[in-house]
């Protein structure tokens, strides 16, 4: 009963003192309302009012054709430029595309021969020019087919493929964006007010009460993993019901109380890891140093943001070892496809592995760093 008490206790001194830090604060706050937000719907995988020039030296009607297959609301509306335009106009940031159709183009074509357009990208904005230049390419080569068999055709397929598309019927992009940005926040959030409730207890000089207490270790390390964890789960609810499901109309296939339950073993590793760098660290400033060159893997790595199977077989077996994998991993299919714990049970289990065993790690280290306080 001492050892749950002092625990409960210590606990409720570490939610204290970040009710105190109103920088933390903040952080909580904007990490799980406009950081979501914004994720979802700030970064666009589709072409959205990309600008382009055309640089018209045929003025044919096929050239004149090309110019109009270019419309809202993938582009804007094409401005017709000149040729000494170009670079400045791109240097300007202008337009992101500027398309040069050259002299007999419409000619070229009808004769047979196969002219070359010239496209100019603007590769700084990286994702339009990725997208945009194969999508230029498309209508392009669709607009001179079409112009030079005279007309439109839709050949009949011998194969007819019926698409069904599951899960996220209309492909919306935020859909996948709000969630995962959840779920990549529960990582980077743990991490961070674990490790700065042990340096804040270094920097204001509490240590050396804690260590006059009849207090041990583990109830120390204990309490700093159940008080931030909580308030890191209890985020993630409120982000998951008023941002999500509220505010950007996300619907959530799956049990909440599941995926909050998977989100509760993976704090347990999160946390841990977090204390365990803050015995490595020294100061704030180290420590996030430390936190970028961890959490960047962690997230990149995981599969939120690529397949795993895309991945080269080393980094996939290498990634088997951290948390986030699975994390991400079961709550893709909890949140997106509806699975049950007859589903994810094997993530849960290799959770609660892997937490159990950073636990006993940092335990180990957070004791030696007591030591050499006393």
């Amino acid at each position: 009963m001492d050892f749950a008490r002092n625990i409960y206790r210590l606990g409720v001194k570490e939610l204290w003192s970040l009710a105190r830090d109103p920088v933390m604060l903040v952080l909580i706050a904007y990490t799980f309302t406009i950081s979501v937000y914004t994720a979802a719907t700030a970064m666009p995988e589709t072409l959205h009012n990309a600008p382009i020039a055309i640089v018209d030296e045929d003025g044919s009607p096929l050239s004149a054709r090309i110019g109009s297959a270019f419309y809202p609301p993938y582009f804007l509306p094409p401005r017709m430029a000149s040729l000494a335009e170009v670079d400045p106009g791109m240097d300007a940031g202008q337009f992101t595309f500027a398309l040069d159709i050259p002299p007999d183009f419409q000619r070229d074509v009808l004769a047979g021969r196969s002219p070359a357009i010239q496209l100019n990208v603007d590769a700084t904005r990286m994702s339009q020019a990725f997208i945009g230049s194969g999508q230029i390419q498309q209508i392009v080569l669709g607009e001179v087919n079409e112009f030079a068999q005279r007309y439109r055709r839709s050949a009949a397929p011998p194969v007819e493929l019926v698409q069904r598309v599951r899960f996220n019927p209309n492909l919306d992009r935020f859909w996948f964006g709000a969630l995962m940005q959840i779920i990549n926040n529960v990582t980077m959030l743990s991490i961070i007010l674990a490790g700065a409730a042990l340096i804040r207890e270094r920097e204001h000089g509490t240590v050396e009460h804690l260590l006059v207490m009849p207090v041990t270790p583990a109830e120390i390390m204990l309490a700093k993993v159940w008080s931030m964890g909580l308030v890191v789960l209890l985020a993630a609810a409120l982000s998951l019901v008023f941002v999500v499901q509220g505010a950007l109309r996300v619907p959530v296939e799956g049990s909440a109380a599941l995926f909050l339950a998977c989100a509760a073993l993976h704090l347990f590793a999160t946390t841990s890891m977090g204390i365990f760098m803050a015995t490595v660290a020294r100061s704030m400033p180290q420590f996030g140093l430390l936190m970028l060159l961890t959490l960047l893997p962690l997230q990149m790595l995981s599969g939120g943001s690529t397949p795993r199977e895309s991945m080269p077989a080393f980094v996939q077996n290498v990634m088997l070892a951290a948390p986030t994998t699975h994390f991400v991993s079961a709550a893709q299919a909890i949140l997106y496809r509806s699975a049950g714990l007859d589903v994810v049970w094997p993530q849960f289990l290799v959770l609660a592995l892997i937490g159990a065993v950073l636990f006993s790690l940092s335990l180990s280290r957070f004791r030696k760093t007591i030591g050499m306080m006393a």
